[in-house]
């Protein structure tokens, strides 16, 4: 889709929402953006200003905002943000009963508009809500993706980076498993300067440092105090959506349906992936410490178990 071809469509004109509409409209490789929400005259009014900055900013990009689905026909992408965020003491799991019925209705909008479409699912509870979508839509499930380890793993990235007091674009590091209590942060797989986090940090920050990644969505909630995080949430999305519009192939952590890889099956799951035109290319199997192994098998039976239970929000 180079040259500024093909639609993207946002559902959810909120922080998240309208955030990402901005990074995917100054990517400048879409023809149109769209952004579609309940609240009258919102998703216009930021589409409206989100236009007047295109001379400023250099993009060509067409942002349109609605209240309905018809502007949205034909989407390649669709990012479902649509949801209620946490507040301050809520897990994501508190969620889950408001925002099954929202994503299915959202979905269930999406898969008759746009068939063809490769579904970005950023609402949480992330691993359900992208189980639910993939259900409720019928798409192959390659064709729907969630938006989780992009976001762990740049807040795992950021806080090895500050605490080894190094550049952030000397820091590798990789987060599977759930967005959630049962994140598995892999240190084994992490990296400053190439030389192995354990190298460079003792184990005790490391742990810490894996603590704080865990957290890291109830960490910004704490200090919003109404509100949860949308800049980094926003940017991992709109990379993923590149990724995709592009046909890179380029390998992402993102939550996929995992069938026999790390001796894993049936459950959406945070994995490395690489990512094209259709959505999950391949999910690629990367080695790993037995307690890094250990853990994601425990993730994937407690987000199994809670896959199971949504199907039928």
């Amino acid at each position: 889709m180079a040259d500024n071809r093909g639609k993207v469509t946002v559902v959810g004109a909120g922080f998240y929402g309208s955030t990402t509409a901005q990074r995917l409209a100054e990517y400048n490789i879409f023809e149109t953006v769209v952004m579609t929400d309940i609240i009258e005259g919102k998703p216009q009014g930021l589409a409206l200003d989100l236009s007047q900055s295109r001379s400023i900013e250099g993009f060509e990009t067409r942002v349109v905002g609605t209240n309905g689905y018809a502007e949205t026909e034909g989407s390649d992408v669709v990012v479902i943000t649509a949801g209620l965020p946490r507040k301050p003491g809520m897990s994501r799991m508190d969620l889950i009963g408001v925002n099954a019925k929202i994503v299915r209705q959202v979905t269930e909008n999406v898969a008759r508009s746009s068939p063809e479409a490769v579904l970005v699912i950023v609402s949480n509870p992330l691993d359900e809500m992208t189980a639910l979508a993939a259900n409720v839509s019928g798409f192959p499930r390659n064709r729907v993706i969630g938006q989780a380890g992009m976001l762990d793993t740049a807040r795992f990235t950021s806080f090895v980076a500050d605490e080894a007091k190094v550049p952030v674009s000397a820091v590798t590091t990789l987060t599977l498993g759930s967005h959630g209590d049962t994140m598995v942060p892999v240190p084994s797989s992490c990296t400053v300067n190439g030389k192995p986090l354990r190298d460079v940090l003792p184990p005790e920050r490391i742990e810490a440092l894996v603590d704080r990644t865990r957290n890291g969505g109830a960490e910004v909630v704490a200090l919003l105090k109404t509100g949860s995080a949308y800049f980094a949430p926003s940017a991992a999305a709109a990379r993923m959506v590149r990724a995709v519009a592009l046909d890179t192939g380029e390998r992402l952590p993102v939550c996929a349906w995992v069938q026999g890889e790390y001796g894993i099956s049936d459950v959406y799951l945070g994995v490395p992936a690489e990512i094209g035109a259709q959505g999950v290319r391949k999910i690629v199997e990367i080695d790993l410490a037995d307690d890094e192994r250990a853990a994601l098998l425990a993730a994937a039976d407690a987000v199994r178990a809670k896959q199971a239970d949504v199907a039928n929000m």
